[in-house]
């Protein structure tokens, strides 16, 4: 066939139809990115909505404003469960923010593999942990028997806490607490420290120009460097004497021992931002992070500054939900592991830790008992007395462990990890 040279405008053809397939696909991927645009924006919306929803209930039912109603330990451990999934839910969309802010907590704790700063954790791998102990075998063993008989022989054990209901401390003058002045700084009128075992604030820094705190140091052994504050929870206007008292010490570790709002009656007030920071006098409390590592406590960390000297610290506060102000838990495993999380933090600090429920006697003494007299064992003592030691605290702060279930408790927990440790050791 002889060759036929192509016309101008069939020589043109291939070149228009290459045009059209490009302008095609140029409005079909405009169209796909105003799509995905458009969708990122509404999914964005959508987020700031819920959350703004979500933080609003949560900070009217968690029992953090006053208008928190008659919220029971039960409903107020269930919405501050409910509080930290919402939050979960936020802080994986949000990704690197959130991350960067959990890490700095997370990093505070040797526990091996850390969950979420907001996850649910019913068996966290601390718990699973042996106990440390330098107690050996035999003085378990005699430590554990005592124990148990003591918790059977019922009226023995009533005849030591009418003992103890009549012993007497010396010198016992609060005459400072009952100042006029000061009375208002009282959360319980019945509650109140002694004038020589107070903590003593810096008046010349405090917006009242008193010293005054309700709060007792309580020293284990060496008067020098006392062990633990006991202290009330924090009224909505002595909240700035509370954060001086947390710079002043030092403190790292702060152990809150009751829920704010129980049965209608407020506990506590809130110290501490329910998110971002708060200003309480010249002490800048910014809320890093929170978690929830069981269904019985929270942790939050924080970090405090000084806006007058622009020093800044970091602490943590471990919150246990289980232990109701009319009664005790129906467990003592729970504050067990709760004070072995406790320990793990605070292990190598040379500060007090502080540690607080409603009026700073009752929970707090139970708790700060059971942990002097396990501290004493762990680090190998041979003669414990657990009624004694209740003297020695109440030597300290009046009123510390209120009634005999809360020091049967006591007696209690003390003899579950005297065999959870006797486990561990090498037979």
């Amino acid at each position: 066939m002889p060759f036929m040279p192509l016309t101008k405008n069939e020589g043109s053809a291939l070149p228009v139809l290459s045009r059209v397939r490009d302008g095609t696909r140029w409005v079909f991927l405009t169209l796909v990115g105003v799509a995905c645009v458009g969708g990122i924006l509404v999914g964005a919306l959508t987020i700031a909505c819920l959350r703004n929803h979500a933080n609003n209930l949560a900070s009217g039912k968690l029992g953090l404003v006053p208008e928190a109603g008659s919220a029971t330990l039960f409903e107020y451990q269930d919405l501050c469960r409910q509080h930290m999934a919402a939050k979960s839910l936020f802080s994986r969309v949000e990704g690197a923010t959130d991350t960067s802010r959990v890490s700095s907590v997370s990093s505070q704790f040797s526990d091996a593999a850390q969950p979420s700063p907001s996850s649910h954790s019913s068996t966290p791998s601390w718990c699973e942990e042996p106990a440390q102990s330098n107690m050996d075998i035999s003085t378990g063993h005699m430590i554990l028997a005592y124990m148990e008989d003591h918790l059977k022989n019922k009226d023995r054990l009533l005849k030591e806490w009418e003992a103890l209901c009549s012993y007497q401390a010396e010198p016992s003058t609060v005459s400072m607490a009952q100042n006029e002045n000061n009375m208002k700084k009282n959360r319980c009128p019945g509650s109140v420290p002694y004038d020589h075992s107070r903590v003593k604030l810096k008046a010349e820094i405090n917006p009242s120009r008193t010293d005054y705190i309700n709060a007792s140091t309580i020293i284990e052994h060496d008067p020098r460097m006392p062990a633990y504050i006991a202290t009330q929870g924090p009224l909505s206007h002595t909240i700035s004497d509370f954060w001086q008292m947390v710079w002043e010490n030092g403190c790292t570790v702060i152990v809150m021992m009751t829920a704010l709002v129980e049965d209608g009656e407020k506990q506590c007030d809130r110290y501490w931002p329910d998110e971002g920071s708060s200003l309480y006098h010249i002490y800048e409390v910014n809320l890093v992070s929170e978690h929830i590592w069981c269904n019985d406590f929270l942790v939050r960390s924080f970090y405090l500054k000084n806006v007058q000297t622009q020093e800044t610290r970091t602490l943590t506060q471990f919150h246990f939900l289980s232990w109701p102000a009319q009664g005790i838990p129906n467990s003592t495993r729970p504050l067990l592991d709760f004070r072995r999380k406790v320990n793990k933090c605070y292990r190598g600090r040379s500060c007090p830790i502080i540690v607080h429920c409603s009026d700073g006697t009752g929970r707090t003494g139970t708790y700060i008992l059971i942990d002097m007299v396990l501290n004493r064992m762990a680090k190998g003592v041979k003669e414990i007395d657990i009624a004694a030691t209740l003297e020695h605290i109440r030597d300290q702060r009046p009123g510390m462990v209120r009634t005999k279930d809360q020091f049967e408790f006591a007696l209690t927990a003390v003899a579950e990890e005297v065999n959870a440790i006797l486990k561990a050791l090498p037979q």
